[in-house]
Formats: structure tokens, C-alpha cells, sequence
């Protein structure tokens, strides 16, 4: 029996750039209240040879329209990699949103199937089907972006903990009353 891919995708996407978006929310907060400029944290970055944070948000946004794209049957887009302020990755982040919103479930028939191919640097090519696409190369690559954003906001003072991080997991949790 074939497994929609939809699902996973609506539920790994979506959730965790409104998660980013409340994380840069918090950071500019609290970068404010400390009397400082949260545009200071758009080229923040955890290492000299790691992308900063405005990168890694514009990257997750790339990684879920890209998928998106190759799991419908559509041409991926291209990365725009160009410095934007805060309030403008808040607004990339918002568009990519829209953009995934209006995507519906039928969009998605066959997409485990589906074949992707994609060239990569060094000459090099990625082949898969669209369920091994989105697991085992799509989903890595955001997570990978999003968790280094926190860890950006984390190392620039900001104070989130995994609680911030897991918000969309949030419906799941519920208080177990004594027995």
C-alpha cells in the first residue's frame, strides 16, 4: 500500500517556519529590550565558514519551496542567496508559507514515485524517488537550517530552549492528572 507523501510534508514544513518565525520573533524581542539593534543578528553565525543567520533562514525557506516543487511535478526554483533584514526574512518566510498553503493534497498523488534528479556541485548528480528525496535529502537539509538558526539566536544571547524550538508539538502534550 502507497503512503501519500502529503501528510509528511504538511506536517514538516508549515509547522516548523512558523517555529523559525517565532524564533526570530523572540530574538529581535529580547535584542530590543536589551537596547540593541536586532539587525545585528541577520550575520550572526556560529562558525566563519558557516552561513549566518540570515542565510540559514533564507535556505530552510529554499529547502521547503524545493521539495514543493520536485514532489508536484513543477520547476524548483532557484536560490536567491541576497542579504535581507529581519523583517524582510520574516516576509520571505510568510510568502513561503502562502506558497505551501495553497498547495492541496491531490498536487501530491504519485509524488513517492516521482523521479528527481538534481545536480549537485563537483559534477555530480542526485537521483531518487520523491520518498527518498523528501526523506533522506530534503527534510535532513531544513532541519539542518532551522536548528542552525537557533543555535545562531542561541549563541547570540538569545534565551529559547528546546520548548521554543518544539512549539508544533505543542497539540500533542498534555498534562497527566495523578492516580
Amino acid at each position: 500500500m502507497k503512503t501519500s507523501l502529503y501528510p509528511v510534508w504538511a506536517e514538516t514544513f508549515a509547522p516548523m517556519l512558523r517555529t523559525l518565525s517565532e524564533l526570530l520573533d523572540k530574538g529581535a524581542q529580547q535584542v530590543r529590550a536589551k537596547g540593541g539593534d536586532p539587525a545585528t543578528l541577520v550575520n550572526a553565525r556560529l562558525a566563519p565558514d558557516m552561513f549566518p543567520l540570515g542565510l540559514q533562514v533564507q535556505v530552510a525557506c529554499h529547502h521547503a519551496k524545493d521539495i514543493t516543487a520536485r514532489l508536484t511535478g513543477q520547476q524548483p526554483p532557484k536560490l536567491e542567496n541576497k542579504e535581507l533584514t529581519l523583517p524582510e526574512l520574516k516576509a520571505l518566510i510568510e510568502q513561503t508559507l502562502a506558497l505551501l498553503s495553497g498547495v492541496g493534497a491531490a498536487s501530491f498523488d504519485g509524488a513517492e514515485d516521482r523521479r528527481i534528479e538534481m545536480t549537485l556541485q563537483g559534477g555530480r548528480l542526485l537521483e531518487a524517488d520523491g520518498l527518498h528525496f523528501l526523506c533522506h535529502w530534503s527534510m535532513p537539509h531544513f532541519y539542518f537550517h532551522v536548528v542552525t538558526a537557533y543555535d545562531i539566536l542561541r549563541q547570540s544571547g538569545i534565551e529559547i530552549g528546546k520548548r521554543d524550538y518544539m512549539t508544533h508539538a505543542a497539540p500533542y502534550v498534555r498534562q497527566v492528572k495523578p492516580a
